[in-house]
């Protein structure tokens, strides 16, 4: 039996925090996981710059809540789910990530969860465990599944690289060339067929 790991951000649905960046005017929010390799420096980087500028979690929220799936996503996560298991695997946030589910069907995520004050500010994060992604895809093979997954950042390597298959989706070009290793796919119809290759 099968269980397809995929990203969020990036696969599914449009990165977050470049939204955020976007409507606040503030361009330092536009580093992402596709570049920058360790999670926790970026997230401390990006919890400074919320400070400074006095972002609320609601706002960030409202944000997101303009936010629709990739275009082919839905149809695309619809087919994959009608054909195997799929687990999304993400470095968001539930609070984050809950809304855009709706969109998408209300597969399974698994993501870490914010520390916010009593005035909705972001204070901090809470992991859901260190290097989840790639913890999760070997507990997925402890049952005897096998794990087919894709991602398009420097944080899904872990996962890509433990799974059974890996494979890039629209990756930057730094981490395709550091990584021949993956096949790459640049649309949601490629992608599908790639998966559909190892079912």
């Amino acid at each position: 039996m099968n269980i397809v790991c995929l990203d969020l951000e990036g696969v599914l649905v449009p990165e977050i925090w470049k939204a955020v960046a976007a409507r606040t005017g503030i361009s330092a929010l536009n580093r992402t996981t596709r570049d920058e390799p360790d999670y926790d420096v970026l997230m401390r980087y990006r919890l400074c710059i919320l400070d400074e500028h006095r972002i609320t979690l609601p706002y960030i929220q409202e944000v997101i809540s303009t936010l629709r799936p990739l275009p082919g996503a839905s149809d695309f996560l619809e087919n994959l789910r009608s054909k195997t298991q799929v687990v999304i695997l993400s470095d968001t946030f539930a609070e984050f990530g809950m809304p855009l589910m709706k969109q998408l069907g209300w597969p399974t995520l698994l993501c870490h969860e914010l520390i916010v004050d009593s005035n909705n500010y972001i204070i901090n994060y809470r992991l859901r465990q260190e290097d989840q992604k790639r913890k999760a895809v070997h507990a997925f093979q402890s049952l005897s599944y096998k794990i087919i997954a894709a991602g398009d950042s420097y944080n899904d390597l872990t996962m890509l690289e433990s799974a059974d298959h890996g494979i890039l989706f629209c990756p930057p070009d730094a981490l395709l060339k550091s990584h021949p290793q993956f096949p790459v796919t640049l649309t949601h119809t490629q992608l599908f067929e790639k998966i559909s290759q190892f079912l």
